[in-house]
């Protein structure tokens, strides 16, 4: 089934085609722990292997495809992996349906946070997550600066990145900065040859925010927290270290994408309209980002332009996490059973590759059991 169009089907085919979307990405939604690698890979086996939607070397196009544009990029292959296989209706149902668990899961833990989180069985819990988000986050960028920090040029971009985020300048004119130096460095040959031949934040706030970080955030989940850190803690001084860092820890206690974090925060900040609307803004650039690019994948992945702006991104929001990540460090590791949770966890993801949602609930765990000694 992999040839037939969608267009070509008749009503009822579509209409089974349609159902089975919902039925894959509630699913998907529901169990997909671990962040947007652990995403990728359960699609890869559930749409590949098992339903043979598409064959592996589109699955990788799609893939290539959410690098290139902002957004959660497992949200946005769930996307683009709808719109293959139903259209226009399949790309609104395995988007909505992949975030949708992760939403009511998030908005029910938002809810019990603000009802008891200063309650000490629920602060010890989350004491025992926090170390291992940082675990996580450490291991992620690793990870990622193996793949993004290439050469001198790049380390010396990262580096860059570093220093002026110290200083002030804020995340979005940096990494468009990043990306046109990139860009220019890798083309500077063909450029050679042609130039010489607030109190309370008002809901529509809320959504317009997020629709802006939706809008401009490259690079994994995690990159999430430099911009929510500099809208809500720094510029509007409308939530805390502690509570971006509860807010993480709830977006990876949880499984679908991370950037349902945005439902924790919209809660925190005006309810459940608030949880609502935060969610919407930041999905909603994917929705539309990838309808729109979505024929033109194979011209984008051949253009060595989008590629070097591309990899100037990379390394910008690599350096936006790393320099977040030590600002949030220090006040998560704050004593010895915080800093033995860390070092342990990241043993855990490093030699046993275990599942980091298994190893935050171990936190969990071991913070609740902390408070009862």
């Amino acid at each position: 089934m992999i040839d037939i169009n969608y267009k070509d089907l008749n009503r009822t085919e579509k209409i089974e085609r349609q159902k089975e979307i919902v039925k894959v990405f509630l699913k998907l939604g529901s169990l997909a722990f671990g962040g947007p690698a652990a995403h990728i890979a359960m699609m890869e086996e559930e749409i590949i292997d098992k339903r043979k939607w598409i064959t592996r070397e589109k699955f990788m196009d799609l893939i290539g495809a959410t690098n290139l544009i902002p957004g959660p990029n497992s949200t946005e292959l769930a996307i683009h992996l709808g719109y293959e296989r139903g259209g226009l209706l399949g790309l609104l149902l395995a988007g909505t349906f992949f975030i949708f668990p992760a939403m009511v899961i998030v908005l029910l833990f938002a809810i019990t946070y603000v009802k008891y989180g200063s309650i000490p069985q629920v602060g010890s819990i989350l004491y025992g997550m926090k170390p291992v988000i940082m675990a996580i986050i450490l291991q992620a960028l690793y990870r990622l600066g193996k793949s993004v920090i290439k050469n001198k040029i790049s380390l010396v971009l990262g580096l860059f990145t570093i220093a002026v985020y110290l200083l002030g300048i804020k995340e979005i004119p940096l990494l468009f900065i990043s990306g046109i130096i990139m860009m220019i460095m890798q083309n500077k040959e063909k450029l050679k040859n042609r130039m010489f031949g607030i109190g309370i934040l008002p809901l529509y706030l809320v959504f317009f925010i997020f629709l802006k970080i939706g809008s401009v955030l490259y690079g994994s989940g995690y990159v999430l927290l430099a911009f929510l850190e500099a809208e809500f803690v720094e510029k509007l001084g409308l939530l805390t270290n502690q509570q971006l860092l509860d807010a993480v820890a709830v977006g990876q206690f949880t499984p679908g994408p991370v950037f349902t974090t945005a439902t924790f925060i919209g809660y925190l900040l005006r309810g459940i309209l608030g949880a609502i609307l935060g969610t919407i803004g930041i999905f909603l650039p994917s929705f539309i980002l990838v309808w729109a690019l979505n024929p033109l994948i194979p011209k984008l992945r051949n253009s060595s332009w989008i590629s070097g702006m591309l990899d100037g991104i990379n390394i910008a929001s690599l350096a936006l996490m790393a320099t977040v990540s030590f600002k949030l460090g220090i006040s998560s590791l704050n004593d010895g059973l915080s800093i033995i949770i860390f070092i342990v966890s990241i043993f855990s993801l490093v030699k046993f590759k275990i599942n980091s949602a298994w190893i935050i609930m171990a936190g969990g765990l071991v913070g609740w059991i902390s408070s009862l000694i």
